[in-house]
C-alpha cells in the first residue's frame, strides 16, 4: 500500500479520484491548495504526490520547484495542459511523470505503480555503485559524483543516467529510454529525451558537440562510455 497525496482543487475530480485510488489499495490524503499541499507533503512524508498544475493560490509548476528544493518525493503531475513544451518544462522542473486530463483512475494507478517501482533503491542484488570512468553512481543513495565532486541531479536525470550506466558501452535507443525511464511504452516525444540528455550533459560538464561520457549515435540513440573509450 502506497501513501499518496493528491493536490487538486477541483472537488468533482478530487473526490472520485481519492475514492478510486483508495479502492485500489492506496492510502490517500488530499489538499485543495498549493500551500496546504506543500505543508502536508513536508509533514506527512507521502510515498508519492499527484500534483495538479491549475491551483488557486499558486501555479503547480512553482509548487513543484518549491517541493523539489526540500524533498525528493516522487511527483506525478496531472494536467490539462498537453502542449509538449509545457510538459518538458514540468519534467525539467523535477516531475517524475505526468498524465494529461482527462484520465482514468486505472491509468493514474498504473503510473503510480510504475514510478514507485523505480524507487530509491535498486533491485535486490544490484551492485551499490556503478563506475564509468570518473563517474560513480550509487543507486541506493541516488547520489552521483564526477571525479570526486558531487553532481546534483533531478530524480529523472538520475534515472536516465542510471539506466545508461546499466548498459554502459552499448547504444541505447530513445524508444528504450522512453519505455524504461519514462514508463511510456506506447509512444512519446523524442524531444523529451533530448532535453533531459542536454541537461545531463551540462551537469557532467560536456556538450553534444564535445562529448566525454554521453555520445550520440545519430539516428539510433546514445552511449555512456568512459572518456577515451570512443564515441
Amino acid at each position: 500500500m502506497a501513501r499518496l497525496l493528491l493536490i487538486e482543487d477541483d472537488l468533482t475530480i478530487r473526490t472520485p479520484l481519492v475514492r478510486a485510488l483508495r479502492e485500489r489499495g492506496h492510502a490517500v490524503a488530499a489538499a485543495s491548495t498549493a500551500m496546504t499541499g506543500l505543508r502536508d507533503a513536508l509533514d506527512d512524508r507521502p510515498d508519492l504526490v499527484v500534483l495538479d498544475l491549475g491551483l488557486p493560490d499558486l501555479d503547480g509548476r512553482e509548487l513543484l520547484r518549491m517541493l523539489r528544493a526540500v524533498s525528493a518525493v516522487p511527483v506525478i503531475v496531472a494536467t490539462a495542459r498537453d502542449d509538449e513544451r509545457e510538459i518538458i518544462r514540468v519534467l525539467d522542473a523535477g516531475a517524475d511523470d505526468y498524465v494529461v486530463k482527462p484520465f482514468t483512475a486505472a491509468q493514474l494507478d498504473a503510473r503510480v505503480r510504475a514510478v514507485l517501482r523505480r524507487g530509491p533503491a535498486g533491485p535486490a542484488g544490484e551492485d551499490p555503485t556503478m563506475v564509468v570512468g570518473g563517474l560513480r553512481i550509487d543507486p541506493r543513495s541516488r547520489q552521483v559524483s564526477l571525479d570526486g565532486e558531487p553532481v546534483e541531479l533531478t530524480p529523472r536525470e538520475f534515472d536516465l543516467l542510471r539506466h545508461l550506466a546499466t548498459r554502459a558501452g552499448e547504444v541505447v535507443t530513445k524508444r528504450e529510454l522512453l519505455t524504461e525511464v519514462w514508463q511510456i511504452p506506447y509512444g512519446g516525444a523524442d524531444k523529451t529525451v533530448d532535453v533531459h540528455l542536454s541537461w545531463l550533459r551540462r551537469k557532467l560538464g560536456e556538450s553534444a558537440q564535445q562529448p566525454r561520457y554521453l555520445h550520440t549515435v545519430r539516428g539510433v540513440g546514445v552511449r555512456l562510455v568512459s572518456p577515451g573509450a570512443g564515441g
